[in-house]
């Protein structure tokens, strides 16, 4: 193995992309795995969780890691497809270690840990050899001390703690895209998983919720108080949060949506009175909706919304007010390609698509799936029996349908 760099910090691996020898990669790097003993001076790291294609995590030992660097890990090639599952004698660096309490011995310092160092020994294994942690803040001090010390100068690495919080383990999450933290938090042990939810804004713990399967989604949610359950749902979109609440006990399911602000459980109300297999049961009730007299300047202002996913942002939609879902008749639609090539302050109902049919909330699956391929579109209005605008369904929300159960935990093939 190469024995440059002498030091990786575990945290920095995160998220690093994994190669096999021919220059093709392989997966990212997740977590680093230990075996903690008291009795031995600096833990030997067995291996890497490594996200393969297709969401799975694996197990790459550190015996088919050729080259570690900042930017890259090097494999053998050679990795075993089957799902990684923690042995009851080792231990996550990332998942499990970051935000631990521990003393320095020679100084009597206590802090929290917020990286771990890894580097090569003689004999060529890996091992834990420096510990990054913290001080709280004190007094008018503004910025907390950070300290690097040796593994076997700390005491506290060793044992599970009650209320370890997870600051640091979110932040090696910020970066990440909603799917792929979700993926790391479903790896968690259930007891640190619980600690990290716990420490999420609702905001990202929405985003997390919507990218994990179902009874992952429930877990969760019941492990949380109604109050914050009530608020989480709330920053979820109201066709995944119509999705959740359905999944859950019909007692518990009324009265969250009780707790929900009304506005909020209204439309995830109207949501769940279709059939869950149709178009009203998997569309989304807020497209980007515009008035007759709106430009193509506004439209366009609309659609850089941060929040919008690239299939809402595809399509905007005109209608007669009201504007909010169901709307008054709904006159058309314009793409955002025939957007971007009108004079900003053309008015977008003079360039509408009126040429489509429109789906109806009853539409199966097969009907939405057909009629997105005939109009090569990514997303279709659902209108009712008076043409007033109920909401849109996206491909992604078509496929979230279509996959098989179990579809994210399955392994992607590359060609």
């Amino acid at each position: 193995m190469s024995t440059a760099p002498t030091r990786v910090f575990a945290a920095r691996l995160a998220g690093l992309p994994v190669f096999d020898p021919q220059g093709d990669q392989v997966g990212k790097v997740r977590d680093v795995v230990v075996v903690l003993r008291a009795d031995v001076r600096q833990p030997r790291v067995v291996g890497l969780v490594v996200e393969v294609f297709g969401r799975r995590q694996v197990f790459a030992p550190m015996t088919r890691v050729t080259n570690i660097d900042s930017g890259q890990v090097i494999t053998t090639g050679l990795l075993n497809m089957r799902r990684f599952e923690l042995r009851t004698t080792e231990t996550l660096v990332i998942g499990q270690m970051l935000d631990r309490q521990v003393t320095v011995k020679s100084t009597g310092v206590v802090g929290v840990v917020y990286d771990v160092a890894m580097e090569q020994a003689r004999t060529r294994d890996w091992v834990l050899s420096r510990v990054a942690l913290q001080e709280p803040t004190k007094g008018f001090r503004r910025r907390s001390q950070t300290h690097v010390v040796e593994w076997d100068d700390v005491e506290g690495l060793h044992q599970r703690q009650a209320n370890q919080g997870a600051t640091h383990l979110i932040a090696s999450l910020t970066d990440l895209k909603p799917a792929d933290a979700a993926n790391v938090i479903q790896a968690l042990p259930p007891e640190r998983r619980t600690e990290v939810v716990a420490a999420m804004d609702d905001e990202r713990l929405a985003e997390v919720l919507e990218e994990l399967p179902e009874e992952d989604q429930v877990e969760i949610l019941e492990h949380l108080d109604r109050e914050r359950a009530a608020d989480v749902l709330e920053e979820m979109s109201p066709d995944d949060a119509a999705d959740l609440i359905a999944d859950l006990p019909p007692e518990t399911a009324r009265h969250l949506l009780e707790l929900m602000e009304p506005e909020e459980a209204e439309d995830v109300r109207r949501l769940m009175s279709y059939g869950e297999q149709t178009a009203g049961g998997m569309m989304t009730p807020e497209p980007v909706i515009l008035s007759p007299d709106a430009t193509v300047a506004e439209a366009l202002a609309r659609v850089r919304a941060e929040d919008l996913t690239p299939s809402l942002a595809a399509l905007v939609y005109v209608c007669r007010p009201p504007l909010e879902t169901p709307t008054g008749k709904l006159l058309g639609i314009a793409h955002i390609q025939r957007l971007l090539r009108e004079p900003p302050s053309e008015l977008v109902a003079g360039i509408l698509d009126t040429g489509v049919d429109y789906l109806h909330a009853d539409a199966t699956l097969e009907d939405v799936a057909i009629f997105l391929a005939t109009y090569n579109l990514v997303a279709a209005p659902v209108v009712d029996d008076e043409g007033r605008l109920l909401g849109t369904v996206t491909v992604d929300d078509l496929l979230d349908h279509l996959l098989p159960e179990g579809w994210r935990d399955r392994k992607i093939g590359r060609g």
